[in-house]
């Protein structure tokens, strides 16, 4: 798992990148099922959750396919079935204020995907948490190396991409999904 931390005019922005491969992969977790890389960024809360746009999916893959195509990689395609995980999991992050890997009944995108009935032969995810627009984001994800490892991997075909609000009405919650069927 790599994360990056940045401090731009006093405000954090946070990025995370996980990968999980196989079936049995999951999150890199601590003792007890904690995720030694979760930052808590606010307070737990009621956040502002909403579904993605096929649109936002839409201009998501393309952003990440512009990166995957400078490398001579094959494009991903929006899924709105990863887009609908990829939004649970940012709604999850925003009501426990927590930027994580780790749902808060899920061990990590791959779990997530079994669940929403998506069988994967591999998974990965990047999140973040800030004052984050959708371009502002992939632009964010596209120039980090950690993140780059995800968006890079030859055997993703799928793509979902997710946002909430957390309960200070400021804080966006991500969380973006690579994949591939079985």
């Amino acid at each position: 798992m790599q994360k990056a931390i940045r401090v731009k005019a006093g405000l954090a922005m946070m990025l995370c990148g996980v990968l999980a491969a196989g079936c049995a992969g999951t999150a890199p977790t601590g003792a007890k099922g904690t995720d030694p890389h979760a930052v808590q960024v606010g307070a737990p809360g009621a956040a502002t959750c909403r579904p993605t746009t096929a649109s936002e999916n839409a201009t998501g893959a393309a952003v990440t396919n512009q990166l995957r195509q400078q490398a001579g990689l094959a494009g991903v395609a929006p899924n709105p079935q990863l887009a609908r995980v990829a939004a649970a999991h940012a709604c999850d992050m925003a009501q426990r204020g927590r930027m994580t890997h780790l749902g808060d009944k899920t061990t990590g995108p791959a779990m997530r995907l079994k669940q929403a009935g998506y069988q994967p032969t591999i998974s990965a995810e990047n999140i973040a948490a800030g004052p984050y627009s959708l371009p502002r984001v992939l632009a964010e994800w596209n120039a980090s190396p950690g993140h780059q490892a995800n968006i890079m991997l030859p055997q993703v075909r799928d793509y979902g991409v997710g946002q909430a609000l957390g309960p200070d009405g400021r804080t966006v919650y991500w969380a973006a999904v690579y994949s591939a069927p079985r």
